[in-house]
């Protein structure tokens, strides 16, 4: 079995209204080393913003490793945590309805964001 090199990568993302002005950032740490990333955008959500952090900081990286995420977001730590992102995309980015019937629901939130990071 193949041992990486571990990352740990903290993020958060704000948004002032929700709508509205927002930002990301993340810190990555492996080892003695460290990287501080952030950006925002005019018009946008928490969540996207969430969401960005993760991105952008996974995007960052050069070569396969270990990746240990820490984030306060609610939304992303329990999709990702059950799998719904990839439920979303192989139903077409469709919830699932109040029953749970698959791809019966509304349009899942922030499809190309989810897709970026899957």
């Amino acid at each position: 079995m193949a041992t990486y090199e571990q990352v740990w990568m903290f993020t958060d993302g704000a948004c002032l209204g929700n709508p509205g002005p927002g930002g990301y950032a993340a810190i990555l740490v492996s080892g003695p080393h460290k990287k501080d990333l952030n950006g925002g955008f005019r018009l946008t959500t928490n969540n996207r913003m969430e969401l960005m952090a993760i991105i952008v900081g996974l995007e960052l990286l050069q070569r396969t490793c270990e990746v240990v995420v820490s984030s306060d977001s609610q939304y992303v730590v329990q999709a990702m945590q059950k799998r719904w992102p990839q439920r979303w995309r192989a139903d077409g980015w469709r919830l699932a309805d109040r029953l749970g019937k698959p791809g019966s629901g509304g349009l899942a939130k922030n499809p190309d964001l989810w897709e970026r990071l899957l």
